[in-house]
Parts: structure tokens; C-alpha cells; sequence
């Protein structure tokens, strides 16, 4: 019995079931994983809240308070830092 299929990420497809040979995996050709940009706005976002986070909680509130300061912080930082670093 023969099949047909699309050619796979190790090049033309096997003929019969059984003649599968060990798949030697191509170099990949895909950019980055998240771009210059994106991973300095979260990190730059990211260290912004905790510092906020941090000053939230030495000023005397509650850790819970802190914490939510930190991140509404992060999440409102990140579209002007978008904007900011270009």
C-alpha cells in the first residue's frame, strides 16, 4: 500500500509506511522570538513596576496593594513606552 502526502519538515514524503528513516531537523528560519524592541518595552515596563511595587510597599501598604500597584503600573507603562522607544 502507497500513500501520498505533503512534504514534511524533513523534505519529500516516505513512500510506504514503514521506510521512515530518522529525520534530521533543518535549521531554523524564523526571526527572533520577540524582537529588539518588544523585549526592551517589557523589560524596561517590568523593572518600572517593581520599583513602583517596592516604593508602594515601603511607603506602608499592604503587600497585596503593592503588588497590584506594580502591575497596573506595568500595564499602563507599556503603550507609552511603545511610543517612547522607537
Amino acid at each position: 500500500m502507497t500513500y501520498t502526502s505533503s512534504p514534511g519538515p524533513c523534505g519529500p514524503p516516505n513512500r510506504s509506511p514503514g521506510a521512515s528513516g530518522p529525520c534530521e531537523p533543518e535549521p531554523c528560519t524564523a526571526g527572533p522570538f520577540l524582537p529588539l524592541h518588544t523585549a526592551l518595552v517589557l523589560l524596561t515596563a517590568i523593572v518600572i513596576g517593581l520599583i513602583v511595587a517596592v516604593l508602594t510597599f515601603l511607603s506602608g501598604t499592604s503587600a497585596a496593594g503593592a503588588a497590584l500597584a506594580g502591575l497596573l503600573s506595568t500595564g499602563a507603562g507599556i503603550p507609552v513606552l511603545r511610543t517612547l522607544i522607537g
